[in-house]
């Protein structure tokens, strides 16, 4: 496997950054490596927060710290003073890149993890975590992801963050596959403004919403139509939104993954969802994926249980406590593998609502709500009740707002069991979600606080 400082030493002047200079990437990237060693000559490699704002250079520095064994923390530049002296306080740097808005803890910086990459995971819940990843979990993801395309090389289209692992596995495809890298910033994309490519030989990375907003401009319709294949991830995705896919004839493929799995580990290929096919898609091959109950036993096909994942890309832990690579990872999703293989996912553990003795899974529900085609936006959630333990809570952006809730509950009475209709209703003018877009469970409970406390007063 070649190392990060042999990329780095083989650049060549071909123009691979679109929307960024290339021969500036080389030169940061060689300037900090040669830096970043000078200060490891007479100690060990200083932990570096990598907070910078523009892409090249975030990149450029992002090469340079792997080359130098330096552990590297990437983080988001947009967090607040909370966050930051979060992280500040829990990382305690020897080099910060990029401008933070907080101020650097005085205590002994603890012994640094050469040769690591933390990533950050949790944000939403308030809490922020790193996943510790190395150089060649990335590259084994890396490689999954080419050996199962069959690629020699990826160009990717990145509007995603490249401190979070969504967008950095991104610039790590094509940087290490000689491809081509196009970054621009998801609002240019919305408004319109396409930069100058070849969309069918890339890949695009979207989440969710963003193929929503993208979809409201009929004139960036046919032009994501014409990608290689449009990755979408990093959130459930509902039936209309992918109807409207393949109505399209967009090359989209569903992808399934997470920060500790160094992104994607499932995913369905572009024919087999145009072909109607609903699933995760199936198992990429640096990966394995088991299926268990609660006492560990591996279930068989088509029966729900808890998701187990074995892979080569699985991180080490989570900052600062450093362990050995895991043998597998348990995470909170419940699925099930098909008679094809095709990787299932019909919920969150964590998500799940109790209510009256019901198991209820928030996902069905959000579905059956959308396709009303009464709202543009919602989440269901469990709040606290005496009498049923939770009740069923929906947070929604009304359609232009025309939406009555007796009419949505009426409608969703011919699909939905009675005891998974939402009691209570609250609109709202947008939901919360972060640049991943990932909706933020935890200000929507503080909405439905506030909004049973205006109730009761």
């Amino acid at each position: 496997m070649k190392t990060p400082l042999a990329y780095l030493e083989n650049l060549s002047d071909r123009h691979w950054l679109i929307g960024g200079d290339s021969s500036q990437f080389q030169q940061i990237a060689e300037e900090l490596y040669l830096e970043l060693r000078q200060l490891s000559t007479s100690r060990t490699p200083p932990k570096i927060i990598l907070a910078e704002r523009e892409p090249t250079r975030f990149l450029a520095s992002f090469i340079a710290a792997c080359a130098a064994n330096c552990p590297v923390f990437l983080c988001n530049p947009d967090w607040g003073i909370q966050e930051w002296q979060q992280v500040l306080n829990l990382v305690k740097p020897d080099i910060i890149l990029g401008t933070i808005n907080a101020k650097l803890p005085i205590d002994d910086s603890p012994s640094p993890i050469p040769q690591t990459i933390m990533i950050p995971t949790g944000g939403s819940s308030g809490q922020i975590k790193f996943a510790i990843h190395t150089w060649e979990t990335l590259m084994a993801s890396v490689q999954g992801f080419t050996t199962y395309f069959q690629l020699q090389e990826v160009n990717s289209f990145c509007v995603l963050p490249f401190y979070h692992v969504s967008g950095l596995m991104q610039f790590m495809r094509s940087f290490t596959t000689d491809g081509k890298l196009a970054i621009s910033p998801f609002k240019t994309l919305e408004s319109g403004q396409i930069p100058n490519l070849e969309p069918q030989e890339f890949f695009l990375s979207l989440v969710p919403t963003q193929l929503q907003r993208l979809f409201q401009k009929p004139e960036l319709i046919q032009w994501l139509s014409e990608f290689k294949t449009v990755l979408l991830g990093g959130a459930p995705a509902w039936d209309e939104l992918l109807d409207k896919a393949r109505f399209y004839r967009i090359q989209l493929a569903p992808t399934y993954g997470m920060t500790e799995t160094a992104s994607q580990i499932a995913t369905l290929k572009p024919d087999d969802f145009l072909s109607g096919i609903i699933s995760a898609g199936q198992i990429l091959p640096h990966a394995q994926v088991t299926i268990r109950n609660q006492q560990g036993e591996i279930l068989p096909a088509n029966q729900i249980g808890n998701v187990i994942i074995q892979a080569q890309s699985l991180n080490l832990g989570y900052y600062p406590k450093n362990t050995e690579k895991q043998n597998y990872f348990s995470v909170d999703d419940l699925g099930f593998l098909d008679d094809k293989s095709h990787l299932h996912i019909v919920g969150r553990s964590s998500n799940k609502i109790i209510s009256g003795g019901e198991n209820i899974y928030p996902q069905e529900i959000e579905s059956a709500i959308r396709a009303t085609q009464m709202v543009t936006d919602v989440c269901v959630i469990g709040i606290p009740d005496q009498h049923w333990g939770q009740v069923l809570t929906a947070i929604y952006v009304p359609d232009h707002g025309k939406t009555s809730p007796s009419e949505i509950s009426d409608l969703l009475k011919q699909q939905l069991s009675k005891f998974k209709i939402p009691k209570y209703w609250i609109p709202q003018p947008n939901l919360p979600y972060n640049p991943q877009g990932k909706i933020n469970r935890q200000c929507l409970q503080t909405i439905a606080l506030e909004f049973m406390q205006h109730q009761i007063t």
